[in-house]
């Protein structure tokens, strides 16, 4: 399990790059990434997310019938979200590379 505290900064992208695959609603991005092994993400999480990314451009909702009740909200990825996906890799990549290089040079010499 992913800490909360560590999965905070990076959720966002992560919802981002879920969207990108295809458009999803809410509970199904949630399933998605918990199949990647982030963890039960909390509706109280996801939709407060899913929000501020619709009011920042970034996605874009749809309505759409579901057979197995109301109508659901799809979000789809916009241009602004494309570019601040890229911009979440790019970052991410960036701290990912120098926290392993402080790990590195970090790490216990072995013992014989």
């Amino acid at each position: 399990m992913i800490p909360s505290q560590l999965l905070k900064g990076t959720l966002e992208g992560c919802v981002l790059a879920v969207i990108r695959q295809a458009p999803a609603y809410g509970y199904e991005i949630a399933q998605k990434l918990a199949a990647y092994g982030f963890g039960q993400i909390a509706e109280g999480t996801i939709y407060p997310l899913l929000l501020r990314l619709e009011r920042s451009g970034a996605v874009r909702p749809e309505l759409r019938p579901s057979a197995l009740g109301p109508s659901r909200k799809y979000y789809a990825l916009t241009e602004g979200g494309e570019r601040a996906l890229e911009e979440f890799i790019a970052s991410y990549s960036e701290l990912g590379r120098a926290v392993d290089r402080l790990l590195a040079d970090t790490k216990k010499e072995e013992q014989p």
